[in-house]
């Protein structure tokens, strides 16, 4: 049976890498592409990349017949993303790439975004969209909150860790690297060409940073007590990617056996021998998580690395992996795509 999709805000970076994605997958047809800005061209127009591919005419999101749609991809930009999806038929099924739905208290999502929620009854309907770890209840929602890009890395590298206890909750510092498509397509003075090459730099420091909802939310809920990470992210002069580096108190061989027992069976989660570090060019283009651990010169420190690719595992990626279990489709049917490489 083949499942037709929609995608809204098909003009960004995302929406491109669900076109670029589902194009390969044999269980799905992109019917309708959305993007209010850009409407009435062509997808190859907006995309050149994507010329090759005989796809639907970019329209309005109001053009769009829903009656015919299995699933929604929603790659719109937060508090725009709840509006138009409290809009949306309540039978049809929806991944949500947007901040909007998750955080699940009210109160966090206006701390960290700064306005109310516009739709928290669908808030509270929404499951959190880390596949790994929300599998059973993905598969059974209607609404997904995909996480964020940098949120999902740095939980692949703690949650299994302050799960089993491994690690000082205290003192966790976690250092990323993050390029330049994960700010999004919209033109902004810091993304130039001449603002951002031949350098990077830290941004969102101390507690700004709106991931640090996530981190808050997901690390406590584990702990069963308030857990607060020390967390830097950095802006590096490259397309794709995502570094981070936590430095953790803790043995380096526990560490290592507690990531590898808890990935053993991930398709897309990859845990490197003890002492070798991951890149971003060995996950570029592709739904694959690499995890590095080597022991600190120090006894009982231990740095963890993880890369992964900011628009396929950290968002794009990883809504198509929800997308198949919520479809009940094999979980990795189009994401076994192997990295770029050089």
């Amino acid at each position: 049976m083949t499942h037709k999709i929609a995608i809204l805000g098909a003009s960004g970076y995302t929406g491109a890498e669900l076109v670029r994605l589902i194009a390969t997958h044999p269980d799905l047809e992109i019917a309708a592409l959305a993007a209010n800005s850009k409407a009435g061209q062509g997808m190859g127009a907006v995309f050149p990349h994507l010329r090759h591919l005989d796809l639907p005419d970019l329209v309005t999101i109001d053009e769009i017949d829903f009656s015919g749609i299995d699933l929604c991809f929603c790659a719109l930009p937060h508090k725009t993303s709840q509006e138009v999806i409290a809009s949306l038929p309540r039978d049809l099924k929806i991944v949500d790439l947007s901040a909007d739905f998750r955080l699940r208290d009210p109160a966090a999502y206006e701390k960290w975004y700064g306005n109310p929620h516009a739709a928290p009854e669908l808030q509270k309907e929404a499951v959190y969209g880390l596949t790994e770890f929300y599998r059973d209840e993905i598969a059974g929602a209607r609404l997904v909150a995909g996480t964020g890009c940098n949120a999902a890395t740095g939980q692949y590298i703690l949650r299994p860790l302050i799960s089993a206890g491994v690690i000082d909750l205290d003192e966790i510092i976690l250092d990323l690297k993050c390029a330049v498509s994960g700010a999004g397509r919209s033109l902004k003075e810091n993304l130039l060409h001449a603002e951002l090459s031949e350098g990077y730099h830290a941004y969102a420091l101390g507690s700004t940073h709106r991931h640090l909802g996530e981190f808050d939310q997901e690390f406590s809920a584990i702990a069963g007590r308030p857990v607060e990470i020390q967390f830097t992210p950095h802006l590096i002069p490259a397309n794709r990617g995502i570094l981070a580096t936590a430095y953790l108190r803790g043995s380096a061989q526990a560490v290592h056996d507690t990531l590898n027992a808890a990935y053993a069976s991930e398709p897309f989660i990859e845990v490197l021998p003890l002492g070798e570090a991951p890149s971003t060019r060995h996950i570029r283009g592709s739904n694959f998580c690499h995890i590095g651990v080597v022991a600190d010169r120090q006894a009982g420190r231990t740095t963890v690395i993880a890369a992964l690719d900011n628009l396929t595992k950290g968002s794009s990626g990883q809504a198509l992996q929800n997308a198949n279990l919520m479809l009940s489709l094999n979980e990795t049917t189009g994401l076994m795509l192997a990295p770029v490489f050089p």
